[in-house]
């Protein structure tokens, strides 16, 4: 069996659509997608009705999910229908391994968000340091860093 067709194969498998990253990356939906862009294995993008945009230079390590929906409130009988909110990273924004982005969130450009960080809703301006959970916020932390350059 040939790589392309063992990929057919999976992703018909496994309802992941092959996708110009890895084949372990699940993009759901209709992202935008910028240049030079990397996505890590076992990452997910969903973009299932609500607008998800990730800028240019971009990198999003393995093990990240970045989700629009958000169904807890629909499962446990609050809403009769699932919360759907945008997503957008800007350029150049750096997202660890195993760190969720859901929806309502803005990250400016030059951000980046830390390994296993859970990202609160919220518009975070560029230059914006983003770790833990529960999340330390530093907007703008790396500004002045670019001036020294």
């Amino acid at each position: 069996m040939t790589k392309e067709e063992f990929l057919k194969l999976f992703s018909e498998a496994t309802n992941m659509k092959e996708n110009a990253f890895h084949p372990l990356v699940w993009i759901n939906g209709e992202p935008e997608i910028g240049k030079n862009v990397y996505i890590g294995g076992m990452s997910e993008v969903y973009a299932k009705g609500a607008k998800v945009v990730i800028g240019d230079n971009c990198d999003i390590a393995s093990f990240v999910a970045i989700n629009c929906s958000d169904s807890h409130k629909k499962t446990i009988g609050l809403k009769e229908e699932i919360e759907r909110a945008d997503i957008v990273l800007e350029d150049h924004v750096y997202v660890g391994t195993q760190s969720f982005i859901g929806g309502g969130t803005f990250i400016g450009h030059h951000s980046v968000i830390g390994a296993g960080t859970i990202v609160p809703k919220g518009k975070y301006p560029p230059y914006t340091l983003i770790v833990g959970n529960p999340a330390i916020i530093k907007p703008e932390y790396y500004k002045d860093k670019y001036k020294d350059k």
